[in-house]
């Protein structure tokens, strides 16, 4: 006997039609539930009644492959149950008010602003690029002195590097964000020169040993595969590499950092790029510990943690989805003493005042732990 497909196709369209009508059924059924639990103060999630429900409908299927597809059509829809559930809860103002304030512009003008390293250093030119060359400004050592300098009000706002277009990610960035109680309000975008500079008179086959940040070593990896005779050794800072080569005054030694702090420590510059990324740029943060935001920001960064189950990350990333939110960027970070765990840190387009971005969060809120929004901007 023949098969005929556009017979099979008629009878599949019709399962289908039935499908979309029963979907649609339970979804007003989960509206009224959504009001129930409105007016009694319940939690949207439930997730032991999820769990007892998914067992039940497993065990209606035949075989294995179908239990597994079963499990994943109904994990699905009762996401989408959720998600209705937290737009009703959004419309009734159950959500309420985020806990940050708008405000129409930063106090700039009258700011004291850290930075991390000495003079000349990227950072610098990062701060001033910001905030203007009239910035009230002072440095210190480490990227945890600056964050402790804004925790205890010394300054008004810190600039860090959070993110380079070739070396990636300052892990150590992160890590701070979620130790300490600062916020992200801002953020520049800066070209780096990865120069190298020496005394004067010094040559290249006079060096022995390459001083600069981490970062700026990695950025440059690609040039100094070429000169593997180079002993390479970090320093807090660029421009603290810079300094040191300059004080030393020895030929054989030489910093990777940016022009300014070749001139600033009358050093020669003996390869303007070592990068091989000619638009290599790192991503500079604001951060302050008032939670506030900008009226026009149209950034936001969160960071939260998961089960160790399959489909966590993907339920997580389906409130962006379903909310119409797009996701700019994901990283994720271990989390102390709890081995191969994983901490999730993701920035998305929107405004904390949006009813999208408050439902998302709303739900993300519910069904992750730990989740804390790190700054609109």
């Amino acid at each position: 006997m023949a098969i005929d497909l556009l017979q099979l196709r008629d009878q599949l369209d019709d399962i289908d039609e039935q499908i979309v009508h029963l979907y649609e059924k339970r979804m007003d059924i989960c509206r009224e539930v959504a009001e129930y639990k409105i007016e009694n103060g319940k939690q949207v999630l439930d997730k032991e009644r999820e769990k007892s429900k998914l067992q039940t409908l497993k065990a209606m299927a035949s075989n294995d492959f179908y239990r597994h597809g079963v499990e994943e059509l109904f994990e699905q829809i009762m996401s989408m149950s959720r998600k209705l559930q937290y737009q009703l809860l959004s419309k009734r103002g159950v959500i309420g008010r985020l806990p940050f304030m708008e405000v129409d512009s930063l106090k700039q003008l009258s700011a004291r602003v850290v930075f991390q390293g000495v003079e000349g250093a990227n950072s610098e030119a990062a701060m001033r690029a910001y905030f203007g060359d009239q910035v009230n400004s002072f440095h210190v050592e480490s990227f945890r002195d600056a964050m402790e300098a804004i925790e205890e009000g010394m300054a008004d706002f810190a600039v860090l590097p959070i993110e380079n277009s070739s070396a990636g990610i300052v892990s150590s960035i992160y890590d701070l964000l979620v130790e300490f109680e600062n916020y992200i309000v801002g953020e520049q975008v800066m070209k780096i020169e990865n120069c190298l500079m020496s005394v004067k008179g010094a040559k290249l086959s006079d060096i022995r040993t390459v001083y600069s940040h981490p970062q700026a070593l990695m950025q440059s990896a690609r040039y100094l595969e070429e000169h593997r005779e180079w002993q390479q050794i970090s320093m807090l800072n660029t421009a603290e590499a810079a300094r040191m080569v300059a004080g030393e005054q020895d030929p054989s030694k030489a910093a990777i950092a940016n022009s300014l702090a070749a001139k600033l420590y009358d050093l020669d510059i003996l390869e303007p790029q070592m990068c091989s990324n000619a638009a290599n740029s790192t991503r500079f943060i604001i951060v302050t510990n008032q939670k506030i935001y900008r009226k026009d920001a149209g950034k936001i960064s969160i960071c939260f943690e998961i089960p160790h189950e399959s489909g966590s990350l993907y339920h997580a990333m389906s409130h962006f989805i379903y909310n119409g939110l797009n996701m700019c960027k994901i990283e994720s970070r271990p989390i102390e003493g709890r081995n191969w765990e994983y901490r999730f840190f993701i920035d998305f387009e929107g405004n904390l005042n949006d009813s999208a971005v408050k439902n998302a969060l709303r739900g993300l809120r519910d069904e992750t732990r730990n989740m804390r929004i790190l700054g609109n901007y």
